[in-house]
């Protein structure tokens, strides 16, 4: 009997810790079901059903799939999700990761058999993602368990998620992004971004190329600014400026992610802030009203609003596809879930069809396989729009070859909320006139079914991808592309009609998570259709001529209140402190350090951001928009034990940044592997009293170094092809010791990319204080013992002499 951990069944309520813990569940836990023995936390429940005769009966009808497509579509609909995840990060970082899959684990998988004799199957690369960084596996979980290189290859893939270097996510979830056609430099929206996997490969996609531009932009006045940047790289000599070019090779771009509810907004934060991006902002604003964002504007009559060159619309729907791995969809599905989602999602592509740029491009995309939440949007809003002249249907069809897809259907049927299929909207009046007192039957309207003399949308540039094509979940993608600014036109009438279900709450079932395909997360929230449609009309398109400063709604107070964002003048005497000693060169900006408090003043950390970030965060301060994240840490502040030493250190999560720009008297370079392995293995060691001696080619280094934070820049040399990532770190020198300044799950995760060690780390630091405890309570004990015996002595002495002795 399958068994299910109760966590799994919790309230939808965001909680990070709890998310945390289930992107790392392992991977014998496919779906949500079974792994481990049991234990007290553990109880038996019977096997989920996974049958619904309502759910069938409408996409029999609606497909119209050949019999034996038709099984293959329900077994594969019914079978567990493969395990799948992708490689983060840097492409030449996630190729590195990528690489260790390949050399380390697999050889010692493939050695795996079945009782039978058959081999058991290994991760696989997805065959039609880029660079085969991601990957997939189907390999039952009593296998998982067994074996050990499966259990090595888990602690691997924990290892590597806790630090952000790989993503666990369902592999249709990775479509969207890459049919967007992103470049750096671009301003990008992902309307509706929790958990944040898809905004994750985007904001990787503003970065592609950015080190090697700025080490290559670097090298050009090494010598002139007094740096080592080592021998060039083949990706150094072959980078290309001109993609991003405008700022000394740093990306420019913007990625904004929205999610209307507050608690998601910071799951969002969670996970995006692994990737240490300044070009990154979150927002938590209705996705049917998001507001337009004010941009400096040369003459203060004329207001300058920010429009996006890329858009994702990855909207809220009813998720039929995902019941592969949210098992109880096949219970609680009801036709009803995707009816009261329509309206909510044709308001949100119009939206980011307004805040679009002309010749930008919006990728719309449900977990829904049906046409209510996905061509009649399509057509919807493009009709509210102006029609082909102004968005037009791009064909992908040549996008991502591998990728087996279906055409988007121009005809299709609609069943209603009591299970009823209908054809076309006039059936529905027609039965609405003549057999139900002109009640039209529960929250169906015009705009749900397609064009009754035959749509001239080409709605076949659609992409339909279907469970049993290629093993995944359903899924549904349209790409669009804006051909000329329009003024929307208002919502349809029709759908004010009379229904019979006015004051009945759209649905209840949510879109599952994406972040995670093995476990059930909280749902993406779904805002319902308004019973007053005009208040909840998109806001205008923000237009390039004088207009009255639009003035957004105030945000629904949904959480609490968010720090302000502050930015520091360069003349701020921190920033200038900061700057003396690191020897920052001056090509790096100081006008993009930001501290988030109320008196604008540092106090625990000091952030950086883009110019465009800073733009939009002072432009728009006071005008009611939610941010709740933006900005890198760059600096926090440290206890000194002098004058003279800088209080503030480099983040590790701002070091990638920065570390190029800092001066060779505060750089320490690390080329062997041993000496790296020392400093991750141990806390704190000691390099007083000769204790140096024992950090080789550093040793000297770190001895003459000044105290306080330094960067230690690891160029890794030989030919072991597990040392070859160049890396930039945060180094510490106190008194008596160094020390790295990493998390304990990074140390542990490098440990073991680098070294194939899983061993404890040594904290030298608290082995010495426990050690002078132990002898400080030694002779303590001494002391007591000594002090004891001197008292009986004494009162020995003092005894009376016994008779007849004298």
């Amino acid at each position: 009997m399958p068994l299910r951990c109760r966590c799994r069944d919790a309230p939808t309520a965001v909680n990070l810790n709890l998310h945390h813990q289930m992107l790392l569940a392992p991977l014998a836990c496919g779906g949500g079901r079974g792994g481990g023995e049991r234990t007290q936390s553990w109880r038996d429940y019977p096997a989920l059903k996974k049958e619904n005769p309502k759910l069938q009966e409408f996409y029999d009808a609606l497909l119209q799939l050949p019999e034996e497509e038709k099984t293959q579509f329900w077994d594969a609909l019914r079978r567990e999700l493969p395990n799948s995840f992708r490689f983060c990060g840097s492409k030449g970082h996630a190729l590195a990761v990528e690489r260790l899959l390949r050399t380390r684990y697999i050889p010692e998988i493939v050695k795996i058999e079945h009782q039978d004799g058959r081999p058991v199957d290994p991760p696989k690369p997805v065959p039609w993602y880029p660079d085969e960084l991601a990957w997939w596996m189907t390999t039952p979980k009593n296998v998982v368990r067994k074996f050990p290189p499966f259990a090595a290859f888990q602690k691997f893939l924990v290892s590597e998620t806790s630090v952000g270097n790989i993503s666990r996510q369902e592999v249709v979830s990775m479509i969207p992004p890459l049919l967007m056609d992103l470049r750096p430099g671009m301003t990008v929206l992902d309307m509706c971004a929790a958990p944040g996997s898809k905004s994750a490969q985007l904001l990787e996609m503003l970065h592609v190329g950015e080190e090697s531009r700025v080490r290559k932009v670097l090298r050009q006045y090494a010598k002139e600014d007094g740096l080592d940047l080592g021998d060039e790289t083949k990706d150094e000599a072959e980078a290309d400026l001109e993609a991003d070019p405008s700022d000394a090779g740093r990306a420019t771009g913007l990625l904004i992610a929205n999610d209307a509810d507050y608690k998601r907004g910071h799951l969002l934060v969670h996970q995006l802030k692994r990737l240490s991006s300044p070009n990154l902002l979150v927002m938590n604003h209705d996705a049917t009203q998001f507001p337009s964002i004010k941009l400096p504007s040369p003459e203060p009559t004329k207001p300058v609003y920010l429009k996006f060159d890329r858009i994702l619309a990855d909207v809220p729907c009813s998720g039929d596809g995902t019941a592969r791995k949210n098992v109880n969809l096949w219970k609680d599905w009801q036709p009803g879930s995707a009816l009261g989602l329509h309206v909510t999602q044709i308001r949100i592509l119009v939206r980011a069809l307004q805040l679009l740029k002309v010749g930008g491009r919006v990728v719309y995309s449900t977990c829904s396989m049906n046409p209510v939440e996905n061509e009649s949007i399509i057509a919807a809003a493009i009709e509210r729009c102006g029609g082909l002249d102004n968005v037009e249907i791009v064909d992908a069809s040549d996008q991502l070859p591998g990728l087996v897809r279906r055409p988007g259907l121009k005809t299709w049927k609609i069943m209603d909320k009591s299970g009823r299929i209908w054809n076309s909207w006039e059936e529905v009046e027609k039965f609405t006139k003549e057999s139900n007192d002109g009640v039209v039957p529960g929250r169906l309207q015009s705009s749900m079914f397609p064009d009754p003399e035959g749509t001239k949308l080409p709605l076949e540039r659609c992409m339909r991808v279907y469970p049993h094509l290629q093993d995944t979940g359903g899924f549904f993608i349209t790409v669009l592309e804006k051909k000329s600014e329009f003024k929307a036109k208002p919502e349809n009438e029709a759908k004010e009609a009379k229904t019979g279900e006015e004051n009945e709450p759209a649905t209840d079932n949510k879109r599952p998570l994406d972040a995670n395909a093995d476990t059930e997360q909280p749902a993406k929230k779904a805002k319902t259709e308004e019973k007053n449609s005009a208040a909840a009309t998109p806001a205008p398109a923000a237009e390039p001529v004088a207009q009255r400063e639009e003035r957004p709604s105030k945000p629904k107070k949904n959480g609490p209140v968010e720090e302000p964002f502050k930015y520091l003048d360069p003349s701020h005497p921190t920033i200038q402190n900061i700057k003396e000693f690191y020897k920052l060169s001056s090509r790096f900006p100081t006008d993009r350090y930001m501290v988030r408090n109320e008196m604008g003043e540092p106090a625990k950390a000091i952030y950086y951001t883009t110019a465009l970030t800073r733009d939009i965060l002072t432009e728009n301060e006071g005008r009611g928009l939610k941010f709740i994240h933006g900005g890198v840490r760059m600096f926090m502040k440290q206890d000194a034990p002098s004058a003279e030493v800088c209080r503030w250190r480099i983040q590790s999560e701002g070091m990638p940044i920065l570390q190029g720009y800092v001066g060779e008297t505060r750089v320490v370079h690390l080329r062997k592997k041993e000496t790296l392995h020392k400093l991750l293995i141990e806390m704190f060691p000691k390099i007083s009293d000769g204790g140096w001696q024992n950090f080789d080619e550093i040793g000297e280094r770190v001895r003459d170094i000044g105290m306080g934070c330094c960067v230690l820049r690891v160029e890794p040399e030989g030919d072991d092809p597990e040392w070859q990532e160049r890396m930039a770190l945060p180094l510490w020198k106190s008194i008596h010791s160094l020390n790295l300044m990493l998390p304990k799950e990074d140390r542990a995760a490098m440990l073991l990319r680098v070294f194939n060690d899983t061993s404890p780390l040594i904290n030298i630091s608290l082995q010495r204080k426990e050690k002078k405890a132990a002898e400080e309570a030694q002779q303590q004990e001494e002391q007591e013992q000594e002090q004891e015996q001197e008292l009986e002595d004494i009162d020995v002495e003092d005894l009376p002499t016994p008779e007849g002795d004298d």
